[in-house]
């Protein structure tokens, strides 16, 4: 990875500027079923905020008509079948935030796209189309993909989940549509333990309640979805844990007469924890210990840098380091021993991210053949590939009931639980405590596709 792409990632750094998680620019996808109206959201969005060029919009005209849609559906195979293929991402800012969006398809097969997108999102605003559900009937029944989507939204620990209930202004009665509709997302979110920021009717063809709010319009008086954009929190990183840097380049000077420490950069972005210099450092897998002489930020200055920045590391001296190994904090001191003990046994020191062999994780399965025990995949954990085995599906996730069934595969899109034992050890620790260490990717070593995204439990 070169420094430009490092420089470029780091573009937006609310630490380094001082602004506020509300300031910081939010990252957020659109999801959910085929065809609910989520390139047109989109597409009103980046008109009625005035971020389409003149000619641009003319070119997404046809008969006279604006198709909203094409904005974002870029792609040919897109525009001929009228379908969201791929995550298209696209920029605007208000006054008071800047946004990147990205558009997920909702097509099925193409869940693993979404979940792409949904990886290194801070919010997420699922579309539900009101005509397609029996929004007549209090006990109506939400569609799969809505469900899905809102499931793999939760399981990727997306920060902010938001429910827009579209083309409401196409029913009869939108205040009882609305009502009946958001009883049932309320009742299915508290269910799977998702906490959902906010409900809001929109229809992203007439712009209602997207960028201005249309007080009372299906019973509404709260603001519009822009407004609820503008105020989500940005992503927390994990700062308050121990050191985790995945690294991802080594750059050598090796030319420098400098012998008082380490003669190569160590480059990638910390996952956990904060470096400054004299941070006592151990690297994984060698065990070899450390103590950190320099920071480097995006910019090459020198100073400390926290979780989810991007840094280089110079060591205090020469160290076997390569693309793949981690920088960890140093192993703890033990507990002291007891008064009565006879000093013979000293405790070791207990590792600051242990290494694990036998992974008990949440899948999404996302490859076209189903996942089944036994089979051999490549996984990759930071910037590190190993062989992990499925040794057994533990069960599988019924989206519709939400229930836990008992399952000898996975079959594509799926989600659920697998114990995976892996060639060498990884300081995997649970997703729910810290995301980049609790991720990883499986890869079919065949075909070279992704197939599934792995959540340490």
């Amino acid at each position: 990875m070169s420094t430009t792409n490092l420089i470029a990632e780091n573009a937006v750094d609310p630490a380094a500027s001082g602004h506020s998680d509300h300031n910081a620019a939010l990252r957020f996808i659109t999801c959910g079923s085929v065809d609910d109206g989520k390139s047109t959201l989109i597409g009103r969005l980046l008109v009625d905020s005035r971020a389409v060029l003149q000619d641009h919009l003319a070119g997404v005209t046809r008969g006279g008509e604006t198709d909203l849609a094409l904005l974002t559906d870029g792609l040919s195979a897109e525009r001929e079948q009228g379908i969201t293929i791929d995550v298209a991402y696209r920029y605007f800012a208000t006054e008071t935030r800047k946004f990147i969006i990205g558009d997920a398809p909702g097509h099925e097969q193409y869940t693993r796209n979404m979940v792409t997108a949904a990886s290194s999102a801070d919010a997420a605003v699922v579309l539900v189309d009101a005509t397609k559900l029996d929004w007549k009937n209090p006990q109506l029944a939400l569609l799969p993909q809505t469900r899905r989507h809102s499931l793999l939204v939760h399981l990727l620990r997306v920060h902010s989940l938001v429910f827009a209930v579209n083309k409401l202004d196409a029913v009869e009665d939108p205040a009882l549509a609305l009502r009946h509709i958001r009883a049932a997302l309320e009742a299915f979110a508290q269910a799977a333990g998702i906490a959902v920021r906010a409900t809001v009717p929109v229809s992203a063809l007439k712009g209602w309640n997207v960028v201005d709010a249309q007080p009372g319009w299906a019973g509404y008086e709260g603001p519009s979805l822009l407004q609820i954009l503008e105020q989500l929190p940005h992503t927390p990183a994990d700062t308050g844990l121990a050191l985790a840097f995945p690294v991802q380049w080594v750059e050598k000077f090796s030319s420098s007469a400098d012998t008082t420490q380490g003669r190569r950069v160590f480059w990638g972005r910390v996952a956990a924890g904060q470096v400054a210099p004299g941070t006592a450092v151990q690297v994984f897998p060698s065990g070899q210990l450390a103590q950190v002489a320099q920071v480097l930020d995006h910019a090459r200055r020198p100073q400390a840098v926290e979780a989810g920045t991007s840094a280089g590391i110079v060591l205090d001296r020469e160290v076997d380091v390569s693309r793949g190994d981690w920088i960890l904090a140093a192993p703890a001191a033990a507990a002291p021993a007891p008064a009565d003990d006879d000093g013979f046994d000293t405790p070791a020191a207990v590792p600051a991210w242990p290494g694990r062999r036998d992974l008990r994780a949440t899948v999404a399965w996302m490859d076209d053949e189903p996942l089944v025990a036994g089979r051999v995949y490549w996984a990759l954990h930071g910037h590190r590939w190993v062989k992990a085995k499925v040794q057994r599906v533990v069960h599988r996730l019924n989206i519709n009931t939400l229930a836990e069934e008992e399952a000898a595969q996975l079959e594509p899109n799926a989600i659920g639980h697998v114990d995976l034992l892996l060639q060498e050890a990884l300081p995997a620790a649970p997703f729910g405590q810290a995301r980049v260490l609790g991720s990883l990717i499986l890869v079919d070593t065949a075909s070279h596709r992704t197939a599934a995204a792995v959540l340490v439990n």
